[in-house]
């Protein structure tokens, strides 16, 4: 009795995932493809995908999910450049850990002053540099990660000069660039990488480009990302 009723919940578990049109990983539902969802990670190599130093990313494929761990390149990104998007993703990082989504990066050559990043790292906090913040210029509404070595859904949403952000479904971080007209300028007050220096950007946010390559960091922790979808916006 027991096997046969294992086998009616497997059963049952595959009539519902077919009823609401779910994909297995690295895959578009139905209804994706009918939105016009583009899969940007096929789940097998790096296709489509390089480092942003021009070379091909040197790191494996793990479990059907890339790594930029060891990449060779600073970020793996994808070779299109987008503007204005919603991109999701799933991503399962150590303990510690410190990586990002990079996004509308101008310059391959300085992508840490010329594009934005979401933050994606250990630990607890609400500021600027915890997971799901827009890396130093907007910090977190609310800290909504599952914590280290389980899969994080991030949602990134870039429609002209708003950026939104949800991880695991809930809205944790808003930016109007048009806001920030200033360089220098940034939603809380103290020393960042985008101020007025010589090494660093001397255009406010709101100039930032609204067009750009979007990619993963190798900041010297293995983090694993899958499921890497993304929604073009008119």
């Amino acid at each position: 009795m027991k096997l046969r009723h294992a086998a009616l919940l497997a059963l049952l578990g595959i009539t519902f995932s077919t009823a609401v049109g779910l994909a297995a990983d690295n895959q578009l539902t139905d209804q994706e493809k009918k939105d016009g969802w583009i899969l940007l990670f096929n789940g097998k190599d790096y296709t489509g995908w390089q480092c942003s130093n021009g070379k091909e990313v040197a790191s494996e494929v793990v479990d059907g999910a890339m790594q930029p761990y060891k990449s060779g390149g600073y970020l793996v990104v994808y070779k299109e450049q987008f503007g204005d998007f919603i991109l999701k993703c799933d991503v399962k990082m150590p303990n510690p850990c410190n990586s990002g989504l990079f996004f509308r990066v101008e310059d391959l050559g300085n992508p840490v002053h010329t594009g934005f990043e979401i933050q994606v790292a250990t630990g607890e906090g609400t500021t600027c540099h915890d997971f799901g913040a827009i890396y130093d210029i907007v910090p977190l509404k609310k800290n909504a990660t599952k914590g280290p070595d389980v899969w994080n859904n991030i949602e990134l949403k870039c429609q002209g000069p708003n950026v939104s952000v949800k991880l695991n479904g809930e809205l944790v971080c808003e930016m109007d660039a048009d806001e920030f007209d200033q360089p220098g300028e940034r939603a809380v007050p103290g020393d960042h990488k985008y101020k007025d220096k010589k090494t660093r950007s001397k255009r406010a946010i709101k100039d930032f480009a609204r067009k750009g390559y979007l990619g993963f960091q190798d900041h010297g922790h293995p983090v694993w990302f899958k499921n890497v979808k993304l929604l073009p916006l008119k």
